[in-house]
Parts: structure tokens; sequence; C-alpha cells
């Protein structure tokens, strides 16, 4: 089966990469401090900011925003540069990491704000820390004075509302979503045209509203949602957040 092509595009992309077989990845604090100084080198290399990022021991995330299409040069350097590095420094030989990296276009603003949050919990979800910030080596200790690192998105998130059950859930929608490119925008491909969605045009006003949140969820701007039915964005937005 041949491999799902990479979207390269300009813009703010999540990367993820595990050690081979779940295998630790970083073993003492030099590791940790050496893979921040590779992903220095290559930003200044490739002309990228860094915006969240949570080192694991077995695992890293990483959410860039690139300004050009260099998403797979990026990534090759960072996992082969500290790849020569771990394995000179442990006297071991073979693939350090589990395969290719994997990577997620990040489209949409509140997949945005949710990924940050999901990306900065990653070590109280694992029970190393209680509270956002403790952990040395995740983006919102804000220890760290790298040129690369644009803190501004962190500032401005509330990190005091947690991830329920149902954020978790769309994160992982829109992560499996498909996208396509459209005049050199990415848009998120739907699975129906708002035509289809609402081509009764005698539903009552409940299984209406039930529709527009569906639209939303597929990927439908609500100010799309609204011109297609003739009414105001405000009540879409009604309707929208009414089920969050």
């Amino acid at each position: 089966m041949p491999r799902k092509p990479r979207v390269e595009s300009v813009g703010f992309h999540h990367i993820i990469n595990r050690g081979v077989a779940r295998g630790n990845i970083f073993l003492k604090d030099k590791d940790f401090e050496k893979f921040l100084e590779i992903l220095q080198e290559a930003t200044q290399r490739y002309d990228f900011t860094v915006h969240s990022f949570c080192l694991m021991s077995n695992h890293y995330h990483l959410l860039i925003k690139t300004k050009d299409e260099n998403l797979s040069l990026i990534a090759r350097q960072i996992n082969s540069k500290y790849a020569q590095y771990f394995n000179r420094e442990y006297k071991r030989v073979g693939p350090l990491w589990q395969g290719r990296f994997k990577n997620y276009f990040v489209y949409d603003d509140k997949y945005l704000y949710s990924l940050i949050k999901y990306i900065e919990r990653n070590p109280i979800k694992a029970n190393i820390t209680k509270n956002i910030g403790e952990y040395r080596w995740a983006m919102s200790s804000k220890i760290f004075e790298f040129s690369m690192l644009n803190y501004e998105l962190i500032k401005n998130i509330d990190f005091t509302k947690e991830l329920n059950e149902d954020d978790i859930k769309k994160l992982e929608e829109l992560q499996k979503a498909k996208y396509t490119k459209v005049d050199s925008e990415i848009k998120r491909v739907r699975q129906k045209s708002l035509q289809d969605y609402f081509s009764d045009k005698n539903i009552s006003k409940n299984k209406r509203n039930e529709l527009i949140r569906l639209a939303v969820k597929d990927g439908y701007k609500q100010s799309e949602v609204a011109e297609f039915l003739k009414l105001s964005r405000t009540v879409i937005s009604k309707v929208v957040n009414f089920s969050e």
C-alpha cells in the first residue's frame, strides 16, 4: 500500500515521534537539552517557530509553524541528528525511532488551542506532575529562552479548564479528518455537502439544529451554514454553542 502523502503546506503542524518498540529516547537531562539544541539549529536553517512542545521519556510532541513547504526536511534533520547523538552517547546501533514521524496539519483555530492543551497536559496525563508549568521539559514551564520559541499562544490559553472527554474526542476526529488543497489553501474534506445536509425543507427545528451542529462538526464554518440557511450568524452560533 503506498504511503499517504504528507501535507507540507505553510502553517501549523503537530509532529509526533516515538522510540522504537516504545523504548525511551531520553535517559537524562543532557538528552532533553541536546534535543532542544538540535531543534534550535533546525529553526535557524529552515525558518520555523515552535509554539508548543512536550518531551516525554519515550516520545515527543512539537507544534511548529512553518514559513515554507519544508516539513519533511525539518523533521528529518531533527530526528536523524538526535538519533546520531543518542547512538553515539549510549554506544548503541540501529534505529532509534519506531518509524516515520506522524504529522497533522492544524487548519482550525479551535483545533489549535485544544491541541496545545493536549500537548502541554501530557505530563499530567502520565501522572508525572499535577499542574501545568511544573514539568521542566514542556514549553509551559516557560524556563527556556531559545529564539525559536513563540510563547504568544501559550500565554492566551486558560489551562485551568481541563480537556474533557468530548474535547478529546473532537481532537481525535480532527486529527483523523481528511483534507485537501484548494487554491493553495488547505481545507477539510467534508463528508456531505450542505445541500445534502438540509435537503429536507420540512424538518423540525430540533432536527434542523442537530444537522447544523453536524455540519459544523464536519468542517463547515458557521458563516457558511448561516448563508446557506438564510439565518443570522448569531442564530447559528447559539445553536452550536448550546451543544458544547
